[in-house]
């Protein structure tokens, strides 16, 4: 106790040390020693943000969340999120603000005022107004009132289940709906769940499979759902072109938001359109395919290793600008929605003394090709334009031109500021265009920045995968307990081959282990074979039939070439998937000395001996490789198919078994669990090795993976499907536990997998 008495007068000494701060603390009449620690930082946070007379309503509101009685949290809180409320909606949302918490506080729902709290400064960024924070106020009120509890009639007695669980999604739901929509979707659980508390839980986390339909149902804006048809036959009316239109989910990278584009698999739009202005959300897709065909119809990838970033987004300007004059040739009244959505950007709007000024260049350049009222003053800016329409009048001309043109103009104009980090993007986002990523090939890789950055863009080259087109799977998203759809690209291919003698010899190796596993495999062995006659190709020769065969030679006659037969078992059904983890990790060595083997060479023998040993039971193996580079390139190889044999062309397969990139295994399940899924089979077991937990280059959070790999996990379950861990991590026990329960097996000493792997799975199917 002393201790932190001392904390709390330290604390207090240090904040003394400025006159005005003091001044807030004594008001602030507080004794957490956590508070104290930060509040010093978060009033001179605040003073930025607030006026005199708003500080002091800061500082009462602070002390009236200490007294609360429910710990330092909500005052911490809201001493650190209040400044960027305020600075969002003004500070008139405070006094709404206080009511709601002391209404809570009131009532049962205290616990809730910390998460409302928490997630207020990102409502209050959506809604931008105090009117709309106290609508949204009203909203949750509303469901506080109709949903705490009572008991036979007296007061209530618990809390609301449904509110924490409002505020905690109140943000990802806000960047979807309006608050009317919002309100509606409260007022669906209210009606349905309002009685069944564990559901009402489910009901505002965003667990049930009603409440996504009815959120989706609230979407703003126009809906790609409702209007593909009339969009697929406006591309192949107008256009000629019938490729498949790909939607994709606007509800994610908040910070780097996707945008349009196109590839070999289709054309790529968001999968809900608000509208803008006098131009609504059909119109708005209409404009974004117009953009694309006009791109696959007229454009020509341009070679760009030796450009910079500044001269490719030029010629991007130049060229997306050519691709809308064609357009509005071919349908003049494409110019005024292109027109509407095009921004304005204001001649003198950007200070080239302190910002880089070239995006707003190059934005008023666009909107002068487009736009012959332009009214901009700039000498070099309109001479560029008479240039451009020069160059068009005579036909389409071509992007090499546009990107000649565009060069020069660069180097005409170019100043020093252009190199600031500050960037003008104000009116200079036109967001009906694609992303140009056709525009471009490219030599050699890019050591360009913004290449890597690109979400977008594979840093692997596309020759590289070789196979069938990619499988798009969702991943879970471990925050808002939902599925990003079609996250993760998986690319599938036969596995490359190498020497089968290799495996041979590493079978010679363990000869006397595969002594022993033939003893146990001949007690397992069905012994109730049936017998399958009249068999062009077979494991034995029928004497019977053969016999006829050749009586009937004999005769003249022709004979019946089915002279095979074969057996298969008809006492045990199980249907094996083996998953082999093929991350870069998996070149570490074990042990030390000449004889050290890495993991892969350790994880090949061990994957001989089990396919050897299954082979010999006569039970269904498959075996798979897997590895990542990013969602947008998940490998998945196949070693040995269900119906292939152990033989020479499945040995030379695990010879040329190699390492490399990533572990994005909840893809990988998915994938497998798709090909397993449809054997018949009495048990359907799903066997993977790994080094590692899951991860990718492309993920910071690694609870994410692992929350995503547990959902395919438990997806499999549903199927059916048995998975199970065998694990080479000494640390897995910190995660696998959590993602597979209690199917899991660690192995400490991996130098012994070649042994344990084939005794796994016969304790596993015995």
């Amino acid at each position: 106790m002393t201790t932190g008495i001392r904390t709390v007068a330290d604390a207090r000494q240090r904040a003394f040390e400025h006159p005005q701060v003091q001044d807030y603390w004594k008001a602030v009449d507080c004794g957490f020693a956590q508070v104290a620690d930060v509040f010093e930082e978060c009033i001179y946070d605040a003073l930025t943000s607030l006026h005199k007379d708003e500080m002091a309503a800061y500082v009462e509101a602070a002390r009236l969340l200490g007294k609360l009685g429910r710990g330092a949290e909500p005052m911490l809180v809201f001493l650190q999120e209040w400044p960027s409320v305020a600075q969002s909606v003004g500070p008139g949302a405070l006094e709404p603000v206080v009511l709601f918490i002391k209404a809570m506080q009131k009532s049962p729902n205290g616990k809730a005022i910390t998460p409302f709290l928490q997630t207020l400064a990102a409502v209050a960024r959506r809604l931008q107004s105090a009117e709309q924070i106290e609508n949204y106020l009203d909203v949750a009120r509303e469901l506080m009132v109709r949903t705490t509890g009572s008991i036979h009639g007296h007061h209530s007695t618990f809390p609301s289940p449904g509110l924490p669980h409002l505020f905690e999604q109140a943000p990802f739901l806000l960047n979807l709906l309006p608050l009317g929509g919002l309100k509606n979707w409260v007022d669906y659980g209210i009606r349905n769940y309002s009685h069944h508390p564990e559901r009402q839980e489910e009901y505002f986390g965003l667990k049930l499979a009603d409440s996504k339909a009815v959120m989706q149902r609230e979407r703003r804006g126009t809906l790609f759902a409702d209007v593909e048809r009339q969009l697929d036959l406006y591309l192949r009316a107008l256009w000629q072109d019938g490729d498949q239109l790909v939607p994709y989910s606007t509800a994610f990278d908040e910070l780097r938001k996707p945008i349009p584009y196109f590839d070999s698999r289709g054309l790529r739009v968001p999968d809900v359109f608000e509208d803008a202005g006098q131009i609504g959300g059909i119109d708005r897709y209409r404009a974004v395919l117009a953009h694309m065909v006009g791109h696959r119809k007229w454009s020509t990838p341009q070679i760009a290793d030796n450009w910079s970033p500044f001269q490719r987004m030029a010629v991007e300007f130049f060229e997306d600008c050519r691709i809308e004059t064609l357009l509005c040739r071919a349908y003049p009244g494409l110019r005024r929605i292109f027109l509407a959505l095009h921004p304005k950007p204001v001649e003198e709007a950007c200070d080239p003394a302190t910002t880089s000024c070239l995006r707003h260049r190059l934005a008023m350049l666009s909107r002068a090709f487009l736009d012959a009222a332009h009214g901009y003053r700039d000498a070099e800016l309109n001479l560029v334009v008479a240039r451009f329409h020069a160059l068009l009048q005579d036909g389409p001309s071509n992007t090499a031109e546009m990107a000649s043109l565009a060069l020069a103009y660069v180097a005409k104009t170019r100043r020093q500021s252009d190199q600031l980090a500050k960037v003008h993007f104000d009116d200079t986002v036109i967001d009906y265009r694609d992303d140009n990523r056709h525009l471009w090939q490219f030599i050699e890789d890019s050591d360009d920045e913004d290449f890597f950055d690109d979400p977008d863009k594979k840093l692997a080259k596309e020759s590289e995968i070789v196979g069938l087109p990619p499988r798009h799977y969702p991943e879970w998203d471990h925050h808002t307990k939902t599925y990003r759809p079609d996250w993760t690209s998986v690319y599938e291919a036969l596995h490359p081959s190498g020497n089968p003698a290799d495996i041979d010899k590493l079978l010679e190796k363990h000869a006397a282990l595969a002594k022993q596993l033939k003893r146990l495999l001949d007690l397992l062995k069905p012994q109730d074979k049936v017998r399958i006659r009249y068999q062009e190709e077979g494991s034995e020769l029928d004497l019977d039939v053969a016999l006829r065969a050749l009586v009937d030679f004999k005769g003249g006659a022709t004979p019946d070439p089915r002279i095979n037969m074969s057996h298969r078992t008809d006492g045990r059904n199980i249907a094996v998937m083996l998953l082999v983890d093929q991350s870069e990790s998996l070149h570490q060595k074990v042990g030390a000395g000449e004889t050290a083997q890495s993991i892969l060479e350790l994880s090949q023998e061990a994957v001989s001996l089990l396919a050897w040993a299954i082979d010999r039971l006569g039970d269904p193996l498959a075996i798979a490789g897997f590895h990542s580079n990013t969602r947008h390139e998940v490998r998945y190889q196949h070693i040995k198919g269900f119906s292939e044999r152990w033989d020479d062309t499945v040995k030379a397969r695990v010879a040329a078994m190699d390492a490399g990139y990533s572990t994005r295994m909840g893809a990988a399940l998915r994938h497998a669990g798709h090909y397993l899924g449809a054997r018949k089979a009495d048990k359907r077991i799903l066997l993977v090795l790994t080094d590692g937990e899951p991860a990718d280059i492309d993920v910071t959070d690694p609870e994410h993976l692992r929350a995503d790999t547990k959902k395919a996990v438990e997806e499999l379950d549903t199927k059916g499907i048995t998975t199970f861990c065998l694990s080479l991590d000494p640390k897995a026990d910190e995660y696998v536990r959590e993602i597979f329960g209690n199917r899991f097996r660690v192995l400490d000493r991996i130098e012994r997998l070649p042994e344990q792997l084939p005794m796994l799975y016969l304790s596993l199917t015995k």
